[in-house]
């Protein structure tokens, strides 16, 4: 197979992502249904998050188990730096989102008066929802966490390794459907109904770096930087679903929301095994 092949295949496999992303533009969501989709997105993620996190410590197991200590060292260190930045900077990120609400706020005057908020600048983040905001954080965390998994197709296929880089490609491609869910979640929580521009967008954020990885992955290997990306990753997708929980918690149905969290967690382990099988 040509390595075009095999870039065409891994942007197929990031672009089933968009499956799912329909789902965030009916608008006629009962609460009911709104938060079955939330809770199983939020089972999604927390599949997501234990997957991202054993690509990033299984290097670091290794080299543990090998006696390697200067490597284990220097993977140990760059995966724990990836993990603080993935986490803390979405932290950091949503604390300075509610300090720039909080300045338009306070600086509104009385009327007849200029308010200093209309002479500040307002990006596009200031347009979007609390549930748009969300959903483009999962997309990012989803994102990078793909970015990693096209650095595995594209290095089993430089490897020569064409069987497992065609079954990695099916098996992430079934796996990345369910992640559009994922994005979805906040944005049905809040009964956003988002535009096609704007679920594009999420689309490629999300499912864009797989091919980008595959056309890295092909060209250069590099083992830390498979741990750096998957422990960013795993915090930025940490921080949405700790997020996602306090949307959960809302709607007061403890029971369902956490039967459907753990299908989430359960229908992502199902595809994964897929990839599983690549190992046999």
């Amino acid at each position: 197979m040509s390595t075009a092949h095999i870039l065409l295949l891994g942007a197929i496999a990031g672009a089933t992502i968009f499956l799912g992303l329909p789902v965030a533009r009916v608008n006629t969501v009962a609460p009911i249904v709104r938060a079955c989709l939330s809770a199983l997105a939020t089972g999604i993620l927390l599949f997501l998050f234990w997957d991202v996190l054993t690509g990033a410590v299984d290097p670091i197991d290794s080299a543990l188990q090998a006696r390697h200590w200067g490597r284990f060292a220097w993977l140990s260190g760059v995966g724990a730096a990836g993990f603080a930045l993935g986490l803390m900077g979405l932290v950091h990120y949503a604390v300075w989102m509610r300090r720039r609400a909080s300045r338009r706020v306070t600086a509104m005057v009385g009327p007849g008066a200029a308010a200093v908020d209309e002479f500040t600048h307002r990006t596009w983040l200031d347009e979007l929802t609390p549930g748009k905001q969300l959903a483009l954080l999962i997309a990012v965390g989803i994102g990078v966490h793909n970015f990693g998994e096209g650095l595995a197709i594209g290095q089993a296929a430089a490897a020569g390794s064409i069987s497992l880089a065609v079954t990695l490609i099916v098996g992430f491609g079934l796996h990345n459907a369910t992640e559009g869910f994922g994005i979805c979640g906040p944005l049905a929580g809040e009964g956003t109904r988002p535009s096609w521009g704007f679920l594009g967008a999420m689309g490629l954020i999300g499912g864009g770096p797989t091919f980008l990885g595959t056309v890295l992955g092909q060209a250069w290997s590099s083992e830390a930087m498979s741990v750096v990306f998957f422990g960013v990753a795993a915090g930025s997708i940490l921080y949405v679903v700790q997020e996602l929980m306090a949307v959960n918690r809302s709607y007061g149905r403890t029971a369902l929301v956490t039967w459907l969290v753990v299908l989430g967690v359960l229908l992502g382990f199902a595809t994964d095994f897929v990839v599983s099988a690549a190992g046999v």
